[in-house]
């Protein structure tokens, strides 16, 4: 029997395609109106796995406040500098590729890709990403850390859904193999 685990990156993002603020900021999208915890409940127990890069676990353990958000799922964090695990993370510096594909490749939910940039990007122009679930803030914010950082890729998306959480919407695209 296969093992149908999707990698899916679940995030939100401005109108204009920014994830955070030059000064990695998330001020913008703290101010506008959603609707309960906006579909991220009902995301969260669709996975078991968080992948993120290093940056994104920097910001995490400067801007979250409590506990580590994700201590319930297993998580790995990609890193070009040497690092140790701990009891919350476990730090990757293989090849991103043959790792990914071994988790997609085992028993479990799906794996979310946590954060943008460059470890997004990778996984987009590997062709790794099997689903987008993207909440659109209605704000432009006119610069910022994007979303998608160019490069030399083409994915064609299929539309699997559309929500509306007060002035958020979620788009929910799968790609095309």
């Amino acid at each position: 029997m296969k093992n149908n685990r999707k990698l899916v990156l679940f995030i939100a993002a401005s109108l204009d395609g920014y994830i955070a603020a030059k000064d990695d900021s998330l001020d913008w999208l703290y101010k506008v109106e959603g609707e309960g915890d906006n579909g991220y409940s009902e995301f969260y127990e669709t996975i078991d796995t968080v992948l993120m890069g290093r940056r994104t676990y920097d910001w995490i353990l400067k801007n979250v406040t409590g506990n580590f958000p994700y201590k319930d799922k297993e998580c790995y964090v990609f890193s070009r500098s040497v690092t140790e695990d701990n009891v919350e993370v476990k730090f990757v510096k293989d090849n991103i590729v043959g790792f990914t594909n071994k988790l997609k490749q085992q028993q479990g939910k799906n794996l979310w890709i946590v954060g943008g940039g460059e470890l997004l990007r990778s996984f987009l122009k590997e062709k790794l990403i099997d689903e987008l679930i993207l909440t659109v803030a209605p704000t432009l914010i006119g610069n910022g850390i994007s979303l998608f950082k160019e490069d030399n890729f083409h994915l064609e998306l299929s539309l699997k859904g559309i929500k509306r959480f007060n002035q958020f919407v979620e788009i929910h695209y799968e790609v095309q193999k």
